[in-house]
């Protein structure tokens, strides 16, 4: 691997995008603590700013469920902060989350939900490769325009979000490499200028699937 390229450790932020198209960045505060109210479940403070927008975010509480507490080796982010992330992106998908530019933090339960016993795995449900090819288009797009440089593609907490392998990912982005969209270097991507002049269509997406969010949010309330 190139060793001009930054670590995978390297702290800065990194993009995330819903399968409906909405880019995200992911502010954990943490570590878990025990819930205060009796409750038996463990409490972890985040904030979801959804990238490209005049301040949107999602302040949320992630409660996590004794049941799932008892299949994780730890707390500690290394053991469980790609589940927090895929659990929280889908819980976007499935419209459970709403984006103000203030707000009360919402609770979000980290349960069972995303979690199969009986193949002792998280599951977030397997994305076809047609998808899983336009999710990295959308990582690589706004990743460069949003923070810039190399997208790293091996993010495993990719690859378990979409139950697939960060290999499988590689391959899909070597086809888009063929289309001319973007150059690899091992596991990281850089956006070609035919992929940044799709600027439109991104964008277009993820206005469409945020109209989709608030519409249903505003039903809700009546």
């Amino acid at each position: 691997m190139n060793s001009d390229l930054p670590s995978p450790a390297t702290p800065e932020k990194r993009i995330y995008i819903c399968l409906s198209g909405l880019p995200l960045s992911f502010q954990l505060e943490w570590p878990f603590h025990k819930s205060t109210s009796g409750a038996d479940f463990w409490v972890l403070h985040a904030d979801i700013p959804l990238e490209n927008s005049l301040g949107l975010h999602a302040p949320v509480s992630v409660n996590l469920s004794a049941t799932v507490r008892e299949v994780m080796p730890s707390l500690e982010p290394k053991d469980i902060e790609a589940p927090v992330i895929n659990a929280l992106r889908k819980e976007v998908d499935r419209k459970q989350i709403e984006f103000l530019k203030s707000g009360k933090r919402v609770p979000v339960q980290f349960s069972s939900r995303y979690y199969d016993f009986k193949r002792n795995k998280w599951v977030f449900g397997k994305a076809p490769d047609e998808a899983i090819a336009l999710m990295i288009a959308r990582k690589v797009y706004w990743h460069s325009k949003v923070v810039g440089g190399p997208v790293w593609l091996g993010d495993p907490t990719e690859a378990l979000f979409l139950e697939t392998s960060p290999g499988h990912i590689i391959e899909l982005a070597q086809k888009l490499r063929e289309q001319e969209l973007m150059t690899l270097a091992g596991e990281w991507a850089s956006a070609n200028a035919s992929l940044m002049a799709q600027a439109e269509k991104f964008e277009a997406d993820m206005r469409a699937a945020l109209a989709e969010l608030e519409q249903k949010h505003a039903f809700e309330r009546g």
